[in-house]
């Protein structure tokens, strides 16, 4: 059975446009293997601790020293999670111009050195069997293209973090230009749910090309 690792990054919940576009691709997948198991962590609500300084002080330890090291065991929860699942969805908006600090805040407790990355003559390489990787994001403006109205920091960042602990795999899918607070129309829906059931069907056919 596969498993499905459903990270939402919205103070907003249920009601945040970035949670229901990672809804439509929850829907997208399971449709593709039907039983998957999903276990969605709500960053927002069930929050990760910042990293302090019985972390960095511990922070270099592998998996079998950290067993007995209380500053690390969230880190050490956290990174299991994430081996044992087979695909990767994060649903978040940009704050900033960037990730939000619940994201952040996870991003530090999982890249860890010795652990899931570690430090080679060519640079950091990462020690986590790569997964499909599906990022979904809502912008108050514009991001992409050469209308973009605000600076991009987030995709670029992910793609650098997400590289740094193997997750090569990475897709992403954005809902611009979201600000002023009322419900986008549904063909702005509509348009995400056949972005994303076309790139799923594409890389399902490249998979089973493949010899």
């Amino acid at each position: 059975m596969k498993e499905i690792l459903w990270l939402n990054c919205s103070a907003r919940g249920a009601a945040s446009l970035s949670f229901q576009a990672g809804q439509k691709m929850i829907a997208s997948l399971t449709r593709q293997s039907p039983g998957a198991h999903v276990n969605r962590r709500d960053l927002a609500t069930d929050a990760i601790p910042f990293i302090d300084a019985a972390y960095t002080a511990h922070m270099y330890l592998d998996e079998t020293a950290a067993r007995d090291e209380p500053s690390l065991q969230v880190s050490e929860a956290l990174i299991k999670e994430l081996m044992r699942a087979d695909i990767l969805v994060v649903s978040t908006p940009m704050h900033n111009f960037t990730v939000p600090a619940p994201l952040k805040a996870w991003i530090d407790q999982v890249l860890r050195i010795n652990r899931t990355f570690v430090r080679t003559p060519r640079g950091k390489e990462g020690l986590l069997t790569d997964k499909p990787s599906y990022i979904l994001v809502s912008a108050g403006g514009g991001v992409l293209g050469e209308d973009a109205g605000q600076p991009d920091f987030l995709t670029p960042y992910l793609h650098a973090v997400l590289k740094t602990i193997g997750l090569t795999d990475v897709s992403f899918f954005y809902l611009e230009k979201m600000a002023g607070g009322a419900p986008p129309p549904q063909e702005v829906f509509d348009a995400l749910q056949l972005e994303i059931s076309e790139r799923l069907s594409g890389q399902a056919e490249l998979a089973t090309a493949r010899p």
